[in-house]
């Protein structure tokens, strides 16, 4: 027995898929490329909106952070599972793993409140497209960004600081990474006022933002519906649907997770949702907002058009 905040055991066991091992070769090479695409995905994108002037809006200067922000959101797991996945370790000290919950929960509570300021980019886009430049202005844009971030880093420090004081016993976590619902269920007191405060804040951060965006979607759906032009119709249903389906599948798997009771909560479930929000999330957003982006497929051909040229 030991506390979270002690350094009476120096290190916790992720047992990661080893109850499927039968599963584990299949999964590190799925994963492997999964982690590849994400990374070579998430960078073009950055990319581009950088070289590109045509992408020099507030649309994708908030999806050049989102594209950032999966990079770091997936890179803080994805190698550790792949390593246990591999059988080398299955270990995380103490520092490791209060470092890796911290940085987990500030990129996840980050993307909740990024995601609400891209529904806001589009609410504005849609519901007030002749005042759009003067409302989504650079200083604006750039101080939803550090609200964004700076929001989702205090919500994982006020997370992780109650979870440090939490009295834990054992030091074998049924999971792929330091995940907090996981870390809950080794409590071996009655914290029931502390897990309180953490459920209120992961509401404030999981629960209000989804309600904002459905509300943003709604007034959205009204003003497309009263454009006349088809075409106009659907190249905003198209915009906008892309963006709501990333939200759909980013809040699902984090309501799933966050906003269940711990006795409810399923570790051996939770493992394979985790693979969906941690792999497949950050893998979709890019393809999901680019597939059918003229804007973006001409700034990917004009660059290889470049590289062409000057060889």
């Amino acid at each position: 027995m030991g506390n979270f905040n002690t350094t009476s055991q120096e290190s916790f066991i992720l047992v990661g898929f080893s109850d499927w091992p039968q599963l584990q070769v299949f999964l590190f090479v799925i994963i492997l490329i999964f982690y590849s695409l994400t990374i070579f995905g998430n960078t073009t994108i950055i990319a581009l909106a950088r070289l590109d002037l045509r992408l020099h809006t507030p649309m994708y200067f908030f999806l050049s952070n989102l594209s950032f922000l999966d990079l770091c959101y997936t890179t803080s797991t994805v190698p550790q599972l792949l390593i246990n996945l591999h059988g080398l370790d299955r270990t995380i000290s103490y520092g490791g793993c209060v470092a890796q919950l911290y940085i987990f929960l500030a990129l996840g509570s980050t993307e909740c409140v990024l995601l609400v300021v891209m529904a806001f980019d589009r609410y504005a886009a849609v519901c007030r497209p002749l005042h759009y430049t003067t409302i989504m202005n650079p200083f604006l844009c750039q101080t939803l960004a550090i609200v964004s971030w700076g929001g989702g880093f205090i919500n994982s420090l006020i997370q992780t600081s109650l979870m440090m004081a939490m009295p834990l016993c054992g030091h074998q976590l049924n999971h792929f990474f330091c995940e907090l619902p996981v870390l809950l269920k080794l409590a071996c007191e009655d914290t029931g006022g502390t897990e309180a405060k953490m459920f209120v804040a992961r509401v404030v951060v999981v629960a209000f933002p989804a309600m904002l965006i459905l509300g943003s979607y709604a007034q959205i759906a009204r003003a497309v519906l009263k454009i006349k032009s088809m075409t106009g119709r659907r190249k905003a249903f198209g915009t906008c649907g892309s963006h709501l389906l990333v939200v759909s599948l980013f809040y699902g798997s984090a309501i799933y997770t966050y906003l269940q009771p711990k006795g409810s909560y399923s570790e051996s479930e939770g493992k394979f949702v985790a693979l969906f929000y941690t792999i497949i999330t950050p893998l979709l957003n890019p393809l999901i907002y680019t597939l059918r982006n003229k804007d973006v497929k001409g700034a990917l051909w004009k660059v290889l058009g470049r590289g062409t040229d000057s060889e």
